[in-house]
């Protein structure tokens, strides 16, 4: 007792220790580490891509609300502090937290249109998302293949793309769920608003046209030792300013014009709802709404937000990794993922005090930020600040924002979150992946997200399970005289493959009479279990009862000790499938019992081992050869007339030898 509590006293005081020191502090706080080398060339990048960022989240923020099915004001709450804290303790310079349309979709399907649901369900993931960092649990998103992550993508861009367009077309009363969204879409389509559809339709032609001029090489043809003139560096830039601040671009346009008609009792185009001005009120979040004039909360509260609770915290991880990660690379610095998970976590959090629903990294947004020219995480409180300024001055105008608007820089924003480009790919690489991708695709269009990504998750370890379960082998004869059959396993083996391993032992040399040895090739095997072990000490009983050899070879180190200490009776171990087959075969010519032999059919060569000062002499019983047995010299001797027929063959050279198969 004592002992344990002087260790549990040295490990208490090696945590303090660690805890206590700057290099923890600036692990978990990372801006401690970057502040002090601050200065004012980063300031200007961060400033500049700051701003970029803040025009192009300002419109996405108005958009992705109307994916969650909130007031148009909810989106840019959920668009500034999680800038601030995520510049204390993220560990990406590039990355931006905010709305995002995959999470907006998510939040609707659990909020069903309640901004209180919506931000308690913002405070419940920043919670497991805090707890998970802090657990080290973030390798949960490595069992979501990207089969998964690719179909339910592809899935959730083909939703909201569609539940946008009875905003393009002006329509009415279109229910949200993906089926009906269609069904209703083109039963009212008489009911097409012809301006909404117009303005729409040139809202996202436009967007295109601009996205395209800004992801184009115009280096392409150029001559690379011809230099830029002034003219064509200047359009350059403007071109990609216009281009990445298109949204903002386009929004401001088309609510002037219809500011213009409005004022002159003009109202040709469906705006949106009346958005109410200033911050949002600061305060913890409510468990409790009113509906239907009855208080729903406690236990009903909770049950309403349903699997959200579990679901939207790993979709938000996992976006946030995977887009920091590849922008990590792609700049040459590395990031902490466990860190990421507690930054995320806080930015939840604190987001939900001021009335935010979930965030995550936006792919779009941090693109943007990236090629902008940001130098740190400092970018993100100037983006943050910019949404303040538009919270504060500038709301009043959304009212005038055309809802087709609002519709076309969504579609244009997720159309390219449909990876229709990998489908060809699964198909001619590895189809149990398209068969995953598919089914994931499908269940999330028509049975909901959660049980499209439980369905996708539980396939893909299904089909991984079935791959432990009947490991690659490969069964090959050595014709001689007894043939010998070598199977090889290509991959560690697990208890799921214990009846498989059995089987294909037995069917290898026992399947019919005569009987063949067998040789286990374990050069690709690095891990056993118990249950593997067990069965493989039946396999060798069964052979020992028959009296037909069935030996290991190219077993490593660790495997071999574990097999040891299964005290495994009969158990032959060999370096090399070369030494295994001569102790067959020099077993064979002893007459070795079970094999079809007898003492007339022993023909050809046999071979004596010299050892240290011991030789074995005809009519001797042979025993199998050992690893620790294995000579440094041999002589093959006619079993018919005793001529020796080679002699001195050293040791590596019979292990550098091949085995014709």
């Amino acid at each position: 007792m004592a002992v344990v509590l002087k260790k549990c006293k040295r490990n208490g005081v090696k945590l303090v220790q660690e805890t206590c020191s700057v290099r923890f502090l600036k692990k978990r706080l990372p801006i401690v580490a970057w502040l002090p080398r601050y200065n004012l060339e980063k300031f200007q990048g961060d400033l500049i891509a700051g701003l970029t960022v803040g025009l192009t989240v300002i419109p996405q923020g108005l958009a992705y609300a109307a994916v969650a099915e909130l007031p148009l004001q909810y989106g840019l709450y959920s668009a500034f502090m999680g800038c601030f804290i995520y510049c204390l303790f993220g560990t990406s310079k590039d990355v931006t937290l905010g709305p995002t349309a995959i999470i907006s979709l998510m939040t609707a399907e659990y909020a069903k249109g309640e901004p209180t649901l919506a931000i308690a369900l913002c405070l419940c993931a920043g919670l497991v998302q805090f707890a998970m960092g802090v657990l080290q649990l973030g390798f949960l998103v490595n069992f979501m293949a990207f089969p998964v992550i690719s179909g339910y993508m592809s899935a959730a861009a083909l939703i909201i793309g569609c539940g946008q367009l009875k905003l393009i077309f002006g329509l009415k009363n279109v229910r949200r769920s993906f089926i009906w969204n269609i069904y209703d879409t083109f039963r009212k389509l008489p009911e097409t608003n012809h301006w909404d559809l117009t303005l729409g339709i040139i809202s996202f032609v436009i967007l295109l046209i601009m996205k395209w001029l800004k992801d184009r090489n115009w280096d392409k043809d150029r001559d690379p030792f011809t230099p830029l003139t002034t003219r064509q560096r200047v359009g350059r830039k403007a071109v990609w300013l216009i281009g990445t601040g298109r949204n903002a671009l386009i929004v401001i346009v088309t609510t002037i014009l219809a500011g213009i008609l409005f004022s002159n009792n003009i109202k040709p185009f469906t705006m949106t709802k009346d958005v109410p001005p200033g911050f949002p009120k600061v305060g913890p979040p409510s468990f409790s709404y009113q509906h239907n004039n009855q208080t729903v909360e406690g236990e009903e509260f909770l049950s309403n937000l349903g699997a959200g609770i579990a679901v939207l915290p790993l979709i938000a991880i996992l976006e946030t990794i995977a887009y920091g990660k590849a922008f990590a690379s792609r700049n040459k610095y590395r990031i902490d993922a466990t860190q990421e998970l507690l930054a995320l976590g806080i930015a939840n959090i604190v987001s939900s005090f001021f009335g935010s629903y979930p965030m995550s990294c936006s792919c779009s947004r941090t693109a943007i930020n990236s090629t902008s020219g940001v130098r740190t995480p400092l970018g993100g409180i100037f983006a943050g600040l910019l949404v303040i300024l538009a919270l504060a001055f500038i709301m009043p105008y959304f009212r005038y924002i055309p809802s087709a608007v609002l519709g076309a820089v969504i579609i244009a924003s997720v159309i390219n979150m449909f990876e229709y480009q990998v489908i060809p790919k699964q198909w001619r690489i590895h189809k149990p992946d398209l068969l995953v991708w598919m089914v994931c695709f499908l269940c999330v269009l028509f049975l909901g997200i959660q049980f499209g990504i439980l369905v996708g998750v539980g396939l893909g370890l299904v089909i991984e399970l079935y791959g432990l379960a009947k490991p690659g082998t490969k069964v090959d004869t050595i014709d001689c005289c007894p043939k010998i059959v070598v199977v090889k396993f290509d991959k560690g083996l697990s208890f799921p493959a214990s009846d498989f391993i059995v089987t294909t032992i037995h069917d290898a040399g026992l399947d019919e009479p005569p009987y063949k040895p067998v040789i286990l090739d374990f050069a690709h095997v690095s891990h056993l279990d118990f249950s593997v072990i067990r069965s493989l000490a039946l396999s060798v009983e069964e052979y020992a009862t028959n009296n037909t050899p069935l030996y290991f070879a190219c077993v490593n180190r660790d495997l071999e000790a574990k097999l040891k200490k299964a005290s495994i009776k009969n158990l032959q171990c060999f370096p090399t499938v070369q030494l295994a087959t001569e102790a067959i075969l020099d077993e064979g010519v002893h007459g070795c019992i079970g094999m079809g032999f007898n003492e007339g059919q022993n023909r050809g060569t046999r071979r004596i081992t010299l050892g240290t000062g011991a030789t074995r002499e005809d009519g001797d019983v042979h025993q199998p050869i050992l690893m620790t047995e294995v000579s440094l010299d041999h002589l093959d001797v006619s079993s018919d007339t005793g001529e020796v027929l080679q002699n001195h063959t050293s040791h590596s050279d019979r292990d550098n030898h091949e085995t014709t198969v």
